[in-house]
């Protein structure tokens, strides 16, 4: 007897477009380090904190458009997030809001 075929329905499309809000929340936070050093209010640990806010950012912009991309391509099926994909982007969320916190104190 075989399995019925897996209906992802909208599950494929949501779990996109949380990548992608994500992705711009992100986008936010690293133009608002940087702008927070360009004020010239954090000295040169700003700027490093910028830097490392702009480096994460790059980092979790990789990771989300592979996802984005892996989802796009397989809506019947989508492949199931690599454990280093997951690890990759939780890293890189808490490093920027890590970086992020050392500019506003």
């Amino acid at each position: 007897m075989e399995e019925p075929v897996r209906d992802p329905g909208l599950q494929p499309a949501r779990t996109r477009l949380a990548w992608r809000r994500t992705t711009l929340s992100c986008t936010v936070a690293a133009i608002l380090a940087g702008r927070t050093a360009l004020s010239g209010s954090g000295g040169a640990l700003g700027w490093v904190a910028a830097a490392l806010c702009l480096l994460v950012w790059l980092g979790f912009l990789a990771v989300a458009h592979r996802r984005i991309t892996g989802l796009a391509l397989h809506e019947v099926a989508p492949p199931v997030m690599t454990r280093r994909g997951a690890v990759a982007a939780a890293l890189c969320t808490v490093a920027l809001a890590v970086f992020a916190s050392l500019l506003v104190t």
